[in-house]
């Protein structure tokens, strides 16, 4: 009995030392945007559930591309079991994912900004993807107008873009088009522009519409930074115009409850980090996984919030 209490013990200590043993790096792009703040904020918690060794970079800004890759590479050379990117656009850390495949080091594109033809076409693997659904996120920002706005409305809408050549950008903008065109034919888009998920950007953008376009009805942003953005420049001008963004984060919730912003289309960028870790470690065990890995979405206004009903509120970070 005692010897094989002493081989329990052994084999539970050598369980806990090759749990401490998981390095996973993670890339984010800049924390000082809200959304990918409470993404990393999911993924240390993910990592502290699992006592993984959690290496962690970002960059300044959404457009240091160059940056990024580098930030990769110096990741690789800390040899982590795997790596989590997020990365900036389609094609800039394709240099840094074929030296991870090389090092047989297994890959999560997080928040599906990897485009899988590039993918293909690179002959770069990827454990699995995980995000919510772009596309059908920008069809809900364009349901939610529509409830508001009526299926006969014929005014005007202006499109914000994220950065371009970003496929998470373009599939929202695609989604929002696509649906809003279906439910309300009548709706005149004067125009879709890359914001470059930039607030200031997105504001100068606003402005100069609404000069061209005094009778502006509403605005889709594919993110809550650009939509603050917007918003601001809608007060400025004293018009009143629904402004939907994107990503549910902090600011925007803020700016929802304070009756500025109307409504986000919120991508629980928090639920999405910690699932990330998590679902990476099962497919380290050796589980199958999944290619794709959805997240959930929610489309949050003032109304939503003040009721606190839907469970997926407690992951709004």
């Amino acid at each position: 009995m005692r010897l094989k209490l002493i081989a329990l013990a052994t084999l539970a200590a050598g369980s806990l030392a090759f749990a401490q043993q998981i390095t996973i790096a993670a890339l984010m792009k800049t924390t000082a945007n809200p959304f990918w703040g409470a993404m990393e904020a999911g993924v240390k918690e993910g990592a502290a559930k699992s006592n993984v060794n959690l290496i962690l970079q970002s960059v300044a800004s959404e457009t240091d591309v160059e940056a990024q890759l580098n930030a990769c590479l110096n990741l690789l050379q800390r040899k982590p079991q795997a790596l989590i990117v997020a990365a900036i656009n389609s094609v800039n850390l394709l240099p840094c994912l074929k030296q991870a495949n090389a090092q047989n080091v297994p890959i999560v594109d997080l928040d599906g900004n990897l485009d899988p033809t590039v993918l293909q076409k690179e002959n770069i693997k990827i454990a699995f993807s995980i995000g919510s659904d772009n596309r059908k996120a920008g069809g809900q920002g364009a349901e939610y107008m529509v409830s508001k706005l009526g299926k006969d409305f014929k005014g005007k809408v202006l499109v914000i873009e994220g950065l371009a050549g970003n496929v998470t950008g373009a599939a929202r903008r695609d989604g929002f088009i696509e649906t809003l065109k279906a439910m309300a034919p009548g709706a005149q888009i004067v125009a879709t522009l890359p914001g470059d998920w930039d607030r200031l950007k997105a504001a100068n953008i606003t402005n100069d519409t609404l000069q061209r376009n005094p009778d502006l009805a509403a605005i889709y942003c594919a993110n809550d930074t650009m939509a603050l953005g917007a918003v601001e420049a809608v007060l400025a001008a004293n018009k009143k115009v629904l402004v939907v963004g994107t990503d549910g984060n902090s600011d925007a919730v803020k700016s929802i409850q304070a009756g500025r912003l109307n409504a986000s289309v919120a991508q629980l960028p928090y639920l999405e980090g910690s699932r990330a870790v998590e679902t990476m470690l099962s497919f380290l065990k050796g589980s199958k996984v999944e290619g794709k890995i959805p997240v959930p979405t929610l489309v949050i206004d003032k109304d939503v919030l003040d009721k606190k009903s839907d469970p997926l509120l407690q992951y709004l970070k």
